[in-house]
């Protein structure tokens, strides 16, 4: 989950095509290396998921997550949601809108940590993405991120993790950085973010080099770079010296709810 976190760090100072598209674009964290939503809600999923506790039933963790992920929202209020999800944050309704946006996948990474079955990670996450992003294509994605982060963790190889993703979700993965960077631009949609997030860890030769993979691309990149730091972490696991890093700039209640989810995954080396 940490590398989730840091991804959206990296990448927030480059959302909406601020950067070069470039992955030399000098260190990885600078001064306007911040967080936004997408760190937001993850913390949010992880604590409603751990609230609702693993071995629960669908609506249990659909109530743990919705009420989780507006106490967080509310609490952060300018973290830099959409409007459609600044309006689901504020009503007492719990009816998702539809939404096909890349905010369930951005949000997602607890789920491909906590469940010891890509069955039960691929439920989970569904149920994560429904509250709000009902639409296929947000589950769809949503979906894929956990599976992904599952594969990569149980010692999947990336061949093998890209295999499944095309049989299971039907994304185009065929495309290279260099054939998607030129025009790839600014786009809030599961659909143009997952894939392009996932072919940035395939590329990526370790850690660090997939989140700049994922930068160099561009468009929403704070959100496509969370997206595939997450999967990265699972696979190459984080240098210490940026999970300190990321923590620094974290607030004190989501690094409580961090150390809670390491605790709870055991996963002291990667998670």
């Amino acid at each position: 989950m940490i590398g989730a976190i840091l991804g959206d760090i990296v990448g927030s100072p480059y959302e909406f095509d601020r950067g070069k598209k470039i992955k030399d674009f000098g260190p990885l964290f600078i001064d306007a290396s911040e967080y936004t939503d997408d760190s937001v809600m993850t913390i949010a999923v992880a604590e409603g998921l751990l609230d609702a506790g693993l071995d629960a039933d669908p609506e249990t963790i659909k109530k743990a997550v919705v009420k989780s992920m507006k106490k967080w929202g509310r609490k952060y209020i300018n973290a830099g949601y959409g409007q459609k999800f600044i309006w689901w944050l504020m009503l007492a309704d719990e009816k998702p809108y539809g939404s096909w946006g890349n905010g369930s996948a951005m949000r997602v990474s607890s789920a491909g940590w906590l469940y010891d079955t890509l069955a039960r990670t691929r439920e989970v996450a569904r149920l994560t993405a429904e509250v709000t992003h009902n639409h296929p294509e947000g589950i769809k994605g949503a979906e894929a991120t956990a599976s992904a982060i599952f594969l990569a963790r149980t010692g999947k190889s990336k061949e093998e993790i890209k295999e499944y993703v095309i049989k299971e979700f039907g994304y185009n993965l065929a495309r290279t950085l260099d054939e998607i960077r030129p025009n790839y631009h600014h786009v809030e949609s599961c659909q143009q973010t997952v894939p392009e997030a996932i072919t940035a860890f395939l590329e990526g030769n370790d850690f660090e080099d997939v989140v700049r993979c994922a930068v160099s691309l561009g468009g929403d990149c704070d959100t496509l770079t969370c997206i595939a730091a997450g999967i990265a972490e699972a696979f190459y696991g984080v240098p210490e010296e940026y999970k300190e890093k990321t923590l620094a700039r974290i607030e004190d209640d989501m690094r409580e709810v961090y150390e809670r989810f390491r605790e709870a995954t055991d996963h002291d080396d990667q998670s």
